[in-house]
């Protein structure tokens, strides 16, 4: 193990993190060992466990961290097309989904049934179908509700198709994103006069 550098509990904490990040984006969930972690790291097990009491308390850390990161990212501008808007945010996520491929499967597939993993993954869709509903021109209440259940169902189905296309890779990066802008867009249509 190389020698400890003294850092403050923050500055640790993010160390294991971008370790704990590095390590399941490389290798399959199960393949992901803590005492790996605290190697990588050069911190002893004791340290690493009482910063994360589990790898699923550091999976849950990092995959909490990617998904504040992918929400930060994620430009929702009205000064700037709807379809440009869905085309950025739907690159920002595939670049960290292909970056991160292994993480993403291990979330929605070896922890899929995992609530802390899955509020995770609830609150940063309910936060972008929010965003969403925010820059689109909606009439009037009615009119948002219907929206959003739409960008709720259209969330999920990318999702779901995102995490496919990661095990199977079926189609190109371009027509996965245009797959979901085109969906979201049609399903919108008949709601919101006014797209693009």
């Amino acid at each position: 193990m190389p020698p400890r550098q003294r850092l403050t509990p923050a500055d640790r904490r993010a160390q294991l993190l971008a370790v704990g990040a590095r390590l399941f984006a490389a290798r399959p969930y199960a393949d992901v060992l803590m005492e790996e972690v605290a190697e990588e790291a050069g911190v002893s097990r004791a340290l690493l466990y009482r910063h994360f009491p589990s790898k699923h308390a550091l999976f849950a850390a990092v995959y909490q961290q990617a998904a504040d990161q992918l929400l930060a990212e994620t430009r929702l501008d009205p000064a700037d097309s709807l379809v440009e808007q869905l085309v950025q945010g739907m690159d920002i996520h595939l670049d960290y989904f292909v970056a991160n491929r292994n993480a993403v499967l291990a979330a929605n597939q070896v922890l899929a049934g995992d609530p802390v993993i899955q509020t995770i993954m609830t609150n940063e869709l309910d936060m972008l179908r929010t965003r969403l509903l925010a820059v689109l021109p909606l009439a009037d209440e009615s009119t948002r509700e219907a929206v959003s259940g739409v960008l709720k169902s259209w969330l999920v189905f990318v999702q779901v198709l995102c995490v496919d296309w990661l095990a199977h890779e079926t189609c190109t990066r371009t027509q996965l994103r245009d797959v979901c802008v085109g969906a979201v867009l049609g399903a919108l249509r008949p709601l919101v006069s006014e797209l693009e």
